[in-house]
């Protein structure tokens, strides 16, 4: 299966600003592109790259004055396949965890799990077998949180996600995340492009998803606790503990978004 993708995103800044992107494919995802995932800037100004801490690809650079545009369109294969779902068999002891597993079993910025241990505990620890607590857990936010953009919050925490009820995508994961993690189940945040294949297309204009992904006999498994249900052409532009290490944009200085445009749709072959 090909999958288009891309996005047009533009801000306003009054003044030079630095700005950091995180606006490409994981490079995990690189082997699967068809055309380059490469970001255009208008004006043209000079891009920088490095690799963040968690092994995403990062865009430094600086803006002038005025109004920029950044651009980007790619085609990259996929299986076509629904996300595996992972065998329901016993928790991996904390002892046998890779070392690189370990961070994601502890609180961070968005995820705070310290505040959420006992509520975990009372409500999912009866439950037998690593995959069926994640499960039990998506099952859980996605009745808990009900869906709504006009009420997105950028300060919005997971112990004030179980709170309020309410959330974008995002607020379901970083819930989901801190749950597992007060479960032993180490869990990360993933955002990235998740067009509307294999199910009904949603009116509401494109964006970019976020998602998480829980450790699992001794591998990454995805789980989406907005959705609920294995879905189709996931493609994953970046991981970290939360939100915070993840963002989008960065602009060190005032840049107020002009336009924010995603797309994200299967392509048929013969195009």
């Amino acid at each position: 299966m090909l999958i288009e993708a891309g996005f047009d995103i533009a801000f306003d800044c009054p003044a030079q600003t630095p700005m950091l992107l995180q606006l490409n494919v994981h490079p995990s995802r690189e082997p699967d592109l068809l055309t380059p995932d490469r970001i255009h800037s208008d004006p043209v100004v000079h891009l920088g790259a490095y690799v963040d801490l968690f092994g995403n690809r990062v865009t430094r650079l600086e803006v002038p004055p005025g109004r920029v545009t950044f651009s980007n369109r790619f085609t990259i294969a996929d299986s076509g396949d629904a996300e595996p779902t992972p065998p329901d068999s016993g928790l991996t002891p904390i002892s046998a965890l890779p070392d690189a597993a370990l961070l994601y079993l502890t609180s961070s910025r968005y995820c705070d799990s310290d505040k959420l241990s006992d509520f975990a505990w009372a409500h999912f620890g009866k439950i037998a077998g690593g995959a069926a607590r994640v499960k039990a857990i998506c099952d859980f936010v996605h009745a808990k949180i009900r869906f709504s953009y006009p009420d997105a919050r950028l300060t919005r925490c997971a112990s004030d996600s179980l709170e309020e009820g309410v959330g974008v995508c995002r607020d379901f994961a970083h819930l989901a995340i801190a749950l597992c993690r007060c479960m032993n189940v180490p869990a990360r945040y993933a955002t990235g492009y998740l067009g509307d294949i294999g199910v009904p297309a949603d009116p509401a204009p494109m964006d970019f998803s976020a998602w998480f992904e829980a450790f699992l006999e001794g591998k990454w498994y995805t789980f989406d606790a907005r959705h609920n249900h294995p879905r189709i052409g996931r493609v994953v532009m970046g991981y970290g503990r939360d939100a915070a290490d993840v963002p989008l944009t960065t602009a060190f200085g005032v840049a107020t978004l002009a336009r924010f445009e995603v797309v994200t749709r299967e392509l048929n072959p013969a195009a």
